[in-house]
């Protein structure tokens, strides 16, 4: 941590009026006492400092501008910028297919959920929402769930990690290696998958893959004790989390803030419920809420929602195993949309089955012309504007996909909640203490992918 050098005019990250005035403290991990003992002795009132870009607890390249008066914080700022990728703008110069796999690398902590809004944004487009078989319907719900699992379980490690927990960051971590294992048997890859495409997923569930999801459910929610016993009643975490950063329902409703903070508030709004979609009115399980509006009962919205995602996703398998999604299609039927023209994998895993590419070299050349002009040119999307939305782990996952009939998005633009509620900072850390902007921004959980897009 260091203060902003304005007596040489030189701050490597300040731009405009990020620069303070008056006398320069560097810091270099010394006893924060001494820090602002020396500011007191030299006549100081105020200390202007620098909390990242590269501090462990801004939750990757996020910059705090910190206004303290003793260990109390007068005025938070954040900065945000320092990992633009270009995503949205890249996705204009790609077919509508190709577009999951620039999008689900923004919260790279859920890329299902990004890959999900996206192609909902697509199909109301091409007008077939109603036409996505019920088998790839239930794979991304179960594949939703389990990213929300994995996430909310990176958000509490982590979080532990910054209060000086480390036992409960292992656990977390551990937990979500085996999560991560289901999505590299599912989709061949850990995180941003591009699993979900446009008219369905890319292909059916591998052999075994039901089996180690049952292990799965099966295991975790002894796990999810076990973190419950670590924090629920820890009497350091609870007073380093309780009646820490408040915001309460007003405040939500003014910034925007969605997700489990507006859920810690008390009020039980959850897309899932509110405005359904991919059939979630047809599973059964609680939104939970909290009406401590504090860090404190973000936590516990959170590991609240990560048991009610085991619910989700053993009603899942029943579907997928026994009821009418035991088969069946996982993408949809029109050739001229579905990537690719034929689901069927080789024995490899690989590519497409020796069948289908008899099929299409051999018997077919309607089915090769359409196969050919899905991988070169893409299909069309005619001309208009849809939005669609989810409810991720952070929050309120928007798109807003914009066409003009051709074979790419002329423009996609995503609502972010992480971007969106970085804007509650300013609430929730002034008049508190500079220790308690970690607890804060932590349980904001926001992922700077999302952000920098």
């Amino acid at each position: 941590m260091t203060t902003t050098d304005a007596t040489t005019g030189y701050d490597a990250y300040a731009t405009g009026d990020d620069a303070a005035s008056g006398r320069v403290f560097s810091t270099g991990g010394q006893d924060w006492d001494d820090v602002v003992r020396a500011v007191k002795e030299a006549g100081d009132e105020q200390l202007v400092i620098n909390m990242g870009p590269q501090h462990p607890s801004t939750h990757g390249v996020l910059r705090l501008i910190l206004t303290l008066d003793g260990e109390t914080v007068t005025e938070a700022r954040v900065g945000i910028g320092y990992l633009h990728t270009g995503i949205e703008k890249n996705m204009e110069y790609r077919t509508w297919t190709q577009g999951t796999t620039f999008c689900t690398r923004m919260d790279y902590l859920a890329p299902i959920f990004n890959e999900t809004a996206y192609c909902l944004g697509v199909e109301r487009l091409l007008g077939i929402t109603d036409q996505i078989p019920e088998r790839a319907q239930v794979i991304r719900v179960m594949m939703m769930e389990l990213n929300r699992i994995s996430s909310h379980l990176v958000a509490i490690a982590t979080f532990g990690l910054e209060l000086g927990a480390t036992t409960v960051m292992l656990n977390g971590f551990i937990e979500r290696e085996y999560t991560l294992d289901i999505f590299e048997l599912v989709t061949g890859l850990r995180m941003n998958m591009g699993y979900v495409r446009p008219g369905g997923v890319a292909q059916d569930l591998p052999p075994g893959s039901i089996d180690r999801i049952q292990e799965y459910l099966h295991r975790m929610p002894k796990r999810l004790k076990q973190m419950r016993k670590l924090l629920d009643a820890n009497p350091v975490y609870v007073a380093r989390t309780r009646d820490v950063a408040y915001l309460d329902l007003t405040g939500c409703m003014s910034l925007g803030v969605t997700g489990p903070m507006l859920r810690a508030t008390g009020l039980p709004w959850d897309l899932r419920k509110a405005q359904p979609y991919c059939g979630y009115e047809t599973y059964d399980f609680d939104v939970h809420t909290q009406d401590s509006c504090d860090v404190y009962g973000r936590y516990l919205v959170r590991m609240a929602e990560m048991e009610e995602s085991l619910k989700i996703i053993e009603q899942c398998l029943d579907r997928l195993t026994s009821g009418s999604a035991k088969s069946g299609p996982v993408m949809v039927e029109d050739k001229k949309v579905g990537w690719p023209a034929q689901l069927a994998i080789g024995t490899d895993g690989m590519g497409n089955s020796p069948a289908h590419i008899a099929h299409i070299m051999g018997t077919s050349m309607e089915a090769l012309i359409h196969h050919f002009k899905l991988v070169t040119e893409g299909f069309r999307v005619p001309a208009g504007q849809a939005y669609a939305a989810v409810e991720s782990p952070r929050g309120e996952l928007g798109v807003h996909v914009v066409s003009d009939g051709g074979t790419r998005p002329y423009r996609a633009h995503f609502r972010d909640p992480s971007f969106t509620h970085l804007q509650a900072v300013a609430a929730m850390a002034e008049g508190g203490m500079v220790a308690d902007v970690i607890a804060a921004v932590a349980s904001i959980d926001p992922v700077m992918g999302g952000v920098d897009r």
